[in-house]
């Protein structure tokens, strides 16, 4: 069993920063953050293996946005650089503990969601 809540979303101006934190329970093997806008499908942000600490980033993101781990603390971290009004969206913290659905990005477990609102 695995359960997770975000938290550090909020409204900055862009070219701002923000850093998201998920306290993670249980043991997932992966971990990644999901963004959904309005009007818009759920889409990926960044992924992240609990153990060897590989990561992926969409490209809408990458260079700008940072996935990290903690797991002394049990916690996952997304640092968010350089924000743009576009990255406005609920993002949410998700998790899972088999590696085929880590693969494929079918997380089963999931968090709240906490708003991120850029302005221009």
């Amino acid at each position: 069993q695995v359960q997770l809540m975000e938290s550090g979303g909020g409204s900055v101006q862009a070219g701002g920063s923000l850093r998201l934190s998920c306290v993670v329970s249980g043991y997932p093997l992966c971990m990644g953050w999901f963004r959904q806008a309005p009007g818009k499908e759920r889409e990926v942000v960044a992924t992240i293996h609990t153990v060897s600490g590989n990561a992926y980033y969409a490209d809408s993101v990458k260079g700008r946005f940072t996935i990290s781990r903690d797991n002394t603390k049990n916690t996952l971290y997304l640092q968010m650089n350089t924000l743009k009004p576009e990255d406005t969206a609920m993002y949410y913290c998700a998790a899972d503990n088999a590696l085929s659905r880590c693969v494929n990005l079918q997380y089963n477990y999931w968090g709240q969601g906490t708003q991120v609102t850029v302005s221009s």
